[in-house]
């Protein structure tokens, strides 16, 4: 397994992450956690060492698979999770809350139910209109003092939130959407986190399973798969983008890949910093994603999805509003 840096943090990763939501929350009913072990497992045995989770995935279940799952190899591992929300008697989430003290409540939540003494990668899941952002990262700072968490990253903020809470402590790691159909950190966010040294983990880099080719206007979505209300996951959408997948497949025959593959080689090609998550239930689908450290696509096929993708204009928002709203989109 090839290994990446996030920025200039010196934190090593593998150059694949496991994103471990869909095991227990947002695709449906939670994978049995036999076989969610079970996979999790097979990723580590693959050469899989940073594995992604949250309090909100469950909530808490996700964090609580993780603990069991990585107990036999805790320190060959790395584990970052996420703070920022606040969730009601029936587990949905009722708004976001960053303040110093709930901050501090989540890390020792979450540091029980990982079965772990330190999180190796606290991010703040969402910017918290609410709380100064210099609160926030100066709170995690005294959380790294106390040697509960050895790094800080944030979600899906601004590149002036970036450098605000870098000024404070160091920021490790931007986690933030980013893939073939979501090119907007390439504006501005990338260009901040490659001065400042941070490196950036995007989650969604198969485009919540669109960009793997499997996903077409007949596909059928469950009630409890959130991607049923998604703008860009309705039928006329996909159908529409599917244009999209066409260039990816056709660039991936080229080179012996599959779409998802290919995908994730040209995430991978962008910056020597940049360590996606992909997220799988399925063994075969594991074993695939990882395949795709092994496919370089030359200068010219790179130019060639990156202008063809830019030339394809993407039906639907990537959230409705309500949840646009919800997270501080």
């Amino acid at each position: 397994m090839q290994k990446r840096k996030l920025g200039k943090s010196g934190l090593e990763v593998s150059a694949l992450g496991l994103g471990c939501m869909g095991l227990s929350y947002g695709y449906g009913p939670a994978t049995d956690r036999r076989e969610a072990v079970k996979l999790i497992h097979a990723a580590f045995d693959r050469g899989v060492t940073f594995f992604d989770s949250a309090e909100a995935y469950g909530p808490y279940k996700n964090e609580e698979l993780l603990g069991e799952a990585l107990a036999p190899f805790r320190d060959k591992v790395v584990i970052a999770t996420k703070f920022g929300f606040e969730f009601n008697a029936e587990g949905g989430q009722s708004g976001m809350n960053s303040r110093p003290e709930h901050i501090r409540q989540v890390a020792d939540a979450a540091l029980k139910r990982l079965k772990t003494d330190v999180i190796d990668l606290f991010y703040q899941h969402r910017v918290d209109p609410d709380v100064p952002i210099e609160e926030v990262a100066g709170t995690v700072k005294e959380l790294m003092r106390e040697g509960k968490v050895r790094h800080f990253g944030l979600s899906e903020a601004s590149a002036r939130t970036i450098r605000r809470a870098h000024a404070v402590q160091k920021v490790t790691a931007l986690q933030s959407e980013y893939s073939l159909w979501w090119r907007e950190p390439e504006a501005e966010i990338i260009p901040t986190l490659e001065e400042l040294g941070i490196g950036l983990v995007p989650f969604s880099p198969l485009g919540k399973g669109f960009l793997t080719g499997k996903v077409d206007a007949a596909t059928r979505f469950g009630e409890n798969d959130f991607r049923s209300q998604i703008p860009r996951f309705a039928p006329e959408a996909r159908e529409a983008n599917h244009a999209l997948v066409a260039l990816i497949r056709k660039v991936g025959e080229s080179n012996g890949a599959t779409p998802a593959q290919t995908a994730l080689a040209w995430l991978l090609a962008q910056k020597p910093w940049i360590v996606p998550l992909f997220g799988t239930r399925r063994s075969e689908r594991l074993q695939e994603n990882i395949g795709a450290l092994s496919v370089t696509l030359p200068p010219d096929d790179l130019d060639q999805l990156s202008a063809g993708a830019a030339a394809i204009a993407i039906a639907g928002a990537r959230y409705p509003e309500a949840m646009l709203r919800r997270s501080g989109l």
